[in-house]
């Protein structure tokens, strides 16, 4: 199989980030909080990307910054697509009233703009790595179940749903072993983008003040501290900006491929 270069050079990318950040505390030069040189410091040997506002190395922070980024973007669209499509494929399996009540309650909860949804909760809430990834989980779960929903109710009327329906099977049956497979398809092209999104929300509310905290670092942190350097023509804040620029390019190029190599919705197959 011939790999188009847009799905190596996503694959190269993506595997380059989750490499850095599995191994950020063997690659990073410096300490993550570790003042060690200048302020604003020009990029040199010593320093590759410079240093930022108090002197702190750039290109360490970028790796450990990478590292929180990733996981808790990671964990939180994790728990957005296990909890999301469960109850997706569940108020699509049962119908009736139980549908409705979902279906009503996600669309309330998305009638209201996430990020304000975010700050409100995160604002009487310990700002820690585990509400943080709870927050954002639950917030874009809607978005899969709306989603997954979706999927599932094309899926549910197909025969060999019927005719597991007709054997007895269980629900749970029904859910993970005849729509699940089924559904992959949709499903992985939207947990690209929805992993690209968290790490974007995570970085406008570390931006904001309520994200990841110090002393740890993240790329819309830094972003934060070292924008005055732009109106001194410093380039510290860009650096964390184009990482996750480059970032969402790469795993939007892997989920485009990996899109690509699956099957359409064409009948699907019997249990």
């Amino acid at each position: 199989m011939r790999l188009p270069f847009s799905a190596i050079l996503g694959i190269f990318l993506t595997s380059s980030f989750l490499f850095l950040a599995v191994f950020a505390q063997l690659l990073a030069p410096y300490p993550i909080d570790s003042a060690v040189g200048g302020v604003w410091e020009a990029p040199s040997a010593t320093h590759w990307l410079g240093t930022d506002t108090i002197g702190r190395d750039i290109f360490s922070r970028l790796i450990y910054g990478g590292q929180i980024t990733i996981f808790v973007a990671l964990a939180s669209s994790i728990l957005a697509f296990s909890t999301g499509a469960f109850f997706g494929f569940m108020a699509a399996v049962k119908g009736g009233w139980v549908d409705q009540i979902m279906s009503r309650f996600v669309d309330l909860v998305m009638a209201i703009p996430s990020l304000i949804v975010a700050l409100v909760i995160l604002s009487v809430l310990p700002l820690n790595l585990t509400v943080l990834i709870l927050v954002i989980g639950l917030l874009d779960s809607t978005r899969v179940f709306r989603l997954s929903r979706a999927v599932a109710m094309d899926i549910a009327v197909m025969d060999y749903v019927e005719a597991a329906k007709l054997r007895g099977e269980k629900q749970t049956w029904v859910i993970f072993r005849e729509i699940l497979p089924n559904a992959l398809s949709p499903l992985v092209a939207e947990f690209g983008l929805r992993f690209i999104f968290a790490v974007l929300f995570i970085s406008t509310l570390s931006f904001l003040g309520l994200g990841i905290q110090p002393p740890l670092a993240d790329w819309g942190g830094m972003v934060k501290e070292n924008k005055d350097g732009l109106i001194y023509g410093k380039s510290a804040a860009l650096m964390p900006a184009l990482a996750i620029a480059a970032l969402a390019i790469s795993v939007n190029l892997v989920a485009d491929w990996v899109l690509s190599r699956t099957t359409s919705l064409k009948g699907g197959r019997g249990a």
